[in-house]
């Protein structure tokens, strides 16, 4: 379980050579460019397995928070504002939230721990600069390779991968593949193929959300020039935090319009399985008819939607347990990390592949497989450390809001008391200081404090660890 050079980036060629790795991923998307970004860093041979071709669409609210923020940071890549950016990029001040007439603008707090802004990037771009990240330092991307389940070994410990080959029409090819590595991770999004056949299943007592989004042109073009939106809507990410369903009740959710660089709109919704409507509704009719609405403010409406009304499932608040079992660790959606507040899991998965690459670099040096996974053992240790509490209050706050009476009036405190709304959006976004910081970030620490954590409820030997 010994590093070694790292191998050329192309698919090309790959039958004709041993299939081994020192790390095999699951999954290109954020966690899974991510995690092999930092792996290839560290000298390691990585491969990653993706079912899809970058560029590829996926359904999100393009909407980076100073958390992933940092991730980019961390990582070394270049966006607005920065040396070496080549465009693409939105800057974002803070939250516009909207309910009926009232609006709050909460700019991003500075913190310690967090940069005090946010970005936008459509997710066909955004993923594409992580693999091309990966790519450069030396990981091999193999596209076109949708993931079928895990290998195991004779004593039963995840030692590989299983996949078939798409071809360039996205429909399979008969072929498929086979690869080996010592350390497997399941970056696979919501479907988290690896996970599932590994016998990982999604837990039916954590919430879910669905959300739709469609790209939108707002304002005019002025001399060919991206289309300018009106007054200063491109600096915020704006949240209508009021969606009302058929009998007026508002839903447990909320409706976003994110700007991006190219003067188009991204405008979604997500809703939370805790509405008794949930299943029920018309989600793309409630998107539609939502949109028709903000015409007058925006200029939005069917007529400048340019593209589909795609809908994608949210797993939330650590929906797959345990995250480790021997030789494979999950990380980003397929292991549920998207929190209840606000329905995002970029920044959360792209923190949890960070430190999963960390711990498997630390995992390969042990020299065995008991010792490496005595280190990965480590990792629902750290998440749990980190979210853990977080999303146990996202989960209580979900079944909360599922009542109508309890979500209208939450509305109608939170909106006219912005100081209180400043503080909601500081624990909701996952900004607050996690040492030192002000009465707002010392406050949520000692409430989380009194949160049982969800990774260690599911499994107590967690807590013995953890100490």
């Amino acid at each position: 379980m010994t590093a070694q050079t790292p191998r050329p980036s192309s698919a090309t060629g790959a039958a004709d050579r041993p299939r081994r790795a020192d790390v095999l991923i699951s999954g290109g998307g954020p966690a899974g460019a991510t995690a092999a970004a930092h792996l290839a860093a560290a000298g390691l041979d990585v491969v990653v397995l993706e079912k899809s071709a970058h560029p590829r669409e996926k359904v999100c609210g393009d909407g980076l928070t100073p958390q992933a923020v940092r991730e980019l940071q961390l990582l070394g890549v270049p966006h607005r504002g920065e040396a070496g950016d080549d465009g693409g990029w939105q800057r974002i001040r803070g939250l516009r939230l909207r309910a009926g007439r009232r609006g709050v603008d909460v700019p991003w707090p500075s913190t310690q721990t967090w940069p005090d802004y946010a970005l936008t990037r459509t997710r066909r771009d955004f993923d594409a600069v992580l693999v091309d990240l990966a790519r450069e330092r030396g990981a091999t991307v193999l596209e076109r390779h949708a993931v079928t389940g895990v290998t195991r070994d004779d004593a039963g410990r995840v030692d590989g991968l299983n996949a078939e080959l798409i071809g360039e029409n996205g429909r399979k090819t008969g072929e498929s593949v086979t690869w080996h590595a010592p350390i497997v991770l399941s970056c696979d999004g919501v479907s988290a193929r690896a996970a599932v056949s590994a016998g990982l299943h999604r837990r039916e007592d954590r919430p879910m959300g669905v959300a739709v989004r469609a790209y939108y042109t707002a304002g005019a073009a002025v001399g060919g020039a991206a289309p300018a939106l009106p007054g200063d809507r491109a600096e915020w990410m704006e949240s209508w935090l009021r969606l009302p369903d058929e009998q007026g009740n508002p839903l447990p959710g909320y409706g976003w319009l994110f700007p991006l660089a190219d003067g188009t709109v991204n405008v979604g919704l997500g809703i939370l399985d805790t509405s008794p409507l949930f299943g029920t509704l018309d989600y793309r009719g409630l998107l539609t008819s939502w949109s028709g609405a903000l015409t007058e403010e925006w200029g939005i409406s069917e007529e400048t939607r340019s593209s589909k009304i795609l809908g994608a499932a949210l797993p939330m608040a650590f929906n797959r347990t345990p995250q480790h079992v021997p030789g494979l660790l999950l990380v980003g959606d397929a292991a549920g990390m998207v929190s209840p507040f606000n329905g995002e899991g970029i920044g959360f998965a792209m923190e949890a592949a960070r430190h999963a690459a960390d711990l498997a670099v630390e995992a390969l040096a042990a020299g065995s497989a008991a010792g490496a996974d005595s280190v990965l053992a480590r990792y629902p240790v750290l998440t749990q450390h980190l979210w853990g509490r977080h999303f146990a209050l996202g989960a209580r706050f979900a079944r909360l809001i599922g009542d109508p009476r309890v979500m209208r009036a939450a509305l109608g405190t939170g909106m006219a008391v912005p100081p209180l709304l400043r503080a909601v959006v500081k624990v909701m976004g996952n900004t607050v200081d996690a040492e030192g910081g002000d009465v707002v970030d010392r406050a949520v620490r000692l409430l989380e404090a009194a949160i049982p954590s969800l990774t260690t409820a599911d499994d107590p030997r967690l807590g013995r660890l953890a100490g």
